[in-house]
């Protein structure tokens, strides 16, 4: 059944899906055109009609990886509708379970940084422009919480969250990666002063 409803599903999708799949788990310069051909089951026209390049379909990979990004940090911060502290917590719980997934093989973005390294590479200026994107609305959140300096706070928030992709599959960070979640909430709670807005204890964050 899932073999018929992959194959029901339009070229341009299986090819993005695999390309997905592979740019993020062996790197995006380790997988040729050849394999996202052969894996995903379209012909190389088909390919080349979608995308006009391998960098268009690493455009394409990173556009919905920022979309799903987005749509995750609208999940976890509405669950704390009015309590930008608390929202700031939540991020870091939930962020603390996502590197704790055994297929997390770091952030997509920042490997992309890396590896495709010439600034007029429009992948590389997409992935830039999603860790500006990342740092506006940690600020937005940082100065809604009331931080007694939001550009300073925001700049060690997302220190923090790059280390933690980077240190979450070598490291042990205690159950969820804990460790990452209250660190979060120490340089909060320690910027925006004053008693935690929600509670005492970290947000709980399921997905």
């Amino acid at each position: 059944m899932a073999e018929t409803a992959t194959a029901r599903k339009p070229a341009r999708e299986r090819i993005l899906d695999t390309a997905a799949e592979l740019f993020y788990r062996e790197g995006i310069r380790a997988v040729g055109i050849d394999t996202i051909i052969a894996k995903s089951g379209v012909a190389k026209m088909s390919l080349y009609r979608n995308f006009a390049s391998k960098d268009d379909l690493v455009c394409a990979y990173l556009e919905r990886n920022s979309a799903q990004h987005a749509a995750w940090w609208d999940r976890v911060t509405a669950r704390h509708p009015g309590d930008p502290r608390a929202q700031m917590k939540a991020l870091f719980v939930a962020l603390g379970h996502w590197i704790d997934h055994p297929k997390f093989q770091g952030c997509p973005f920042t490997t992309a940084a890396a590896e495709l390294r010439d600034p007029a590479n429009p992948a590389h200026a997409m992935a830039l422009a999603h860790k500006r994107m990342v740092r506006d609305r940690l600020r937005a959140l940082a100065a809604a919480a009331g931080a007694d300096d939001p550009d300073r706070l925001t700049g060690q928030l997302q220190l923090l969250m790059e280390g933690a992709y980077a240190a979450g599959r070598a490291l042990d960070l205690g159950p969820g990666n804990g460790a990452v979640a209250s660190a979060a909430a120490t340089l909060i709670d320690g910027a925006c002063g004053g008693k935690p807005s929600s509670a005492d204890t970290l947000p709980t964050v399921t997905a």
